[in-house]
């Protein structure tokens, strides 16, 4: 017959599902926030472009691209 510990063995457990409880929250923001996107981009190309510009540099034709470098304070 297997002993329980009681009190820990519960306070264990209540800390194990608080911690569960804050990990599915920010799964399900994290899970809104890619169904939005994933909305966005079947709604129509401006958010397919936005997303070539901001994660893949891309530029199109007609464009130049500039490319601004911060420098920091303690290096000017």
């Amino acid at each position: 017959m297997a002993q329980h510990d009681g009190l820990p063995a519960l306070l264990r457990l209540h800390h194990t599902v608080e911690k569960q409880r804050v990990d599915n929250s920010k799964l399900e923001e994290r899970n809104q926030v890619l169904a939005a996107e994933v909305a966005d981009l079947k709604s129509g190309l401006d958010a397919l472009e936005e997303r070539a510009r901001s994660e893949l540099g891309m530029v199109k034709p007609e464009e130049t691209f500039f490319h601004i470098i911060d420098i920091p304070e303690n290096e000017q």
